[in-house]
């Protein structure tokens, strides 16, 4: 999964693990680092990943202001590249010394917004594998959690960690040991996804944390790079991994859905699926409809359009590879999150024409899905939730459905 991610390019004690809280409180009071303002767990939750290193970094604040977005989802901790249990950004860059990610925050912080931090992901030496037991990992997760001042964590468990059943049970002995030390914070797992919802090591992993009482806000799954086709793939595999869910911790259905995520792919996969601004709407409509815990996606630096859009048939880590404005699928975390996107300044409405008997559209209305308007000679119909969005400016892949001429 995430083949991408694997191209990229002091030692913690366990007392820290059982500190992490007192060392937590006592850093924001001297205000050691930028103050975090808590977000609601919707927006935790609603989150995309953002490498704050590598793969051309998008500038967070020109996001926010464009698409309304308010978490970020940074990416990725691991071990030090030359082995040992402290964090670093990506193998390379220790924690302990950073100032340019810390910076990152403070200006996302600056606008109202907050982050989570994303630990592991595809390939590089990950934590679980270098620390010795889950107190020492949790120890080093703590410096993470204090020096930024985080609110929520991400555990993305996958290769070639995942294949690794002592590296797991430290990882989720190490998330469970957070929970208790900094209470409130959310706590999401991350993990492959296939098409009967997770495979042998995902299961593995859900049944260790069954066995050691972890109940993380939720564990999600990453329906792609699997021979997924499309939106119905993927909300077929959702609901696989519901009943996967179901079977494990012996919960029912809505509880199921309520501790499951979606971690998508925007445009051109690893291995050449597509997946488009309407397969991400309809696993939107999926993920509220059954009231899922998350919905979130990789990644915010390849959330803009390449040259040439389609970018000759190939997957970049900077770019779509599928027609698209900039930042159009942080918006759709934006709508998971449930809240309004920013007011820009409305173009001019050109008066109706012909015989429409809908009201004309207002770029300062807000409408739902199902409500009509008229415009430009013809007859709009809203698929969704929308305010400013000028029917047709889009084509066919955007929230208004064109009725035909009055």
């Amino acid at each position: 999964m995430r083949r991408l991610r694997a191209l990229l390019s002091g030692v913690a004690t366990a007392a820290l693990a059982t500190a992490g809280l007192a060392a937590f409180a006592a850093q924001q009071a001297s205000g050691a680092s930028a103050d975090a303002t808590a977000l609601s767990n919707r927006w935790y939750a609603a989150a995309p990943y953002l490498m704050p290193h590598d793969n051309n970094p998008p500038d967070a604040g020109a996001i926010m202001d464009a698409s309304g977005l308010k978490a970020f989802q940074l990416a990725f901790i691991l071990a030090p590249n030359g082995g040992g249990c402290s964090p670093t950004w990506d193998g390379t860059s220790p924690v302990s010394s950073d100032t340019a990610v810390a910076s990152v925050i403070s200006a996302i912080r600056a606008k109202g917004g907050d982050v989570s931090v994303s630990i592991g992901g595809y390939g590089g030496t990950k934590l679980g594998q270098t620390c010795s037991d889950a107190a020492s990992t949790a120890a080093a997760y703590q410096q993470v959690i204090t020096k930024y001042q985080l609110k929520a964590i991400d555990f993305d468990l996958e290769e070639p960690e995942y294949e690794n059943t002592a590296a797991i049970a430290r990882e989720i002995g190490a998330a469970k040991i957070l929970q208790q030390n900094n209470p409130g914070l959310y706590v999401s797992v991350t993990t492959a996804g296939t098409a009967d919802g997770t495979g042998w090591f995902g299961k593995q992993m859900l049944n260790e944390a069954k066995a050691q009482g972890l109940t993380p806000n939720n564990f999600s799954i990453m329906p792609f790079d699997g021979g997924f086709n499309g939106a119905a793939a993927q909300t077929s595999a959702l609901t696989n991994f519901n009943a996967i869910l179901r079977t494990t911790f012996g919960w029912d259905e809505a509880t199921a859905y309520a501790h499951e995520g979606f971690s998508g792919m925007n445009g051109r996969s690893d291995t050449g699926e597509y997946f488009t601004q309407a397969d991400f709407q309809t696993v939107l409509d999926f993920a509220t409809g059954h009231h899922m815990d998350r919905f979130t996606f990789w990644s915010l630096n390849r959330d803009r359009q390449c040259t040439p859009p389609d970018n000759n048939g190939k997957t970049s880590g900077t770019c779509s590879s599928v027609p698209q404005a900039d930042w159009d699928f942080a918006k759709f975390s934006v709508k998971f999150a449930g809240v309004t996107p920013p007011t820009t300044t409305p173009p001019t409405t050109p008066p109706p024409t012909g015989s429409c008997t809908a009201a004309a559209w207002s770029a300062g209305a807000v409408y739902n899905g199902g409500d009509t308007v008229s415009y430009g000679g013809h007859s709009w119909k809203a698929k969704w939730w929308t305010q400013n969005e000028t029917p047709g400016s889009t084509g066919e892949w955007g929230v208004w459905q064109d009725l035909g001429s009055c």
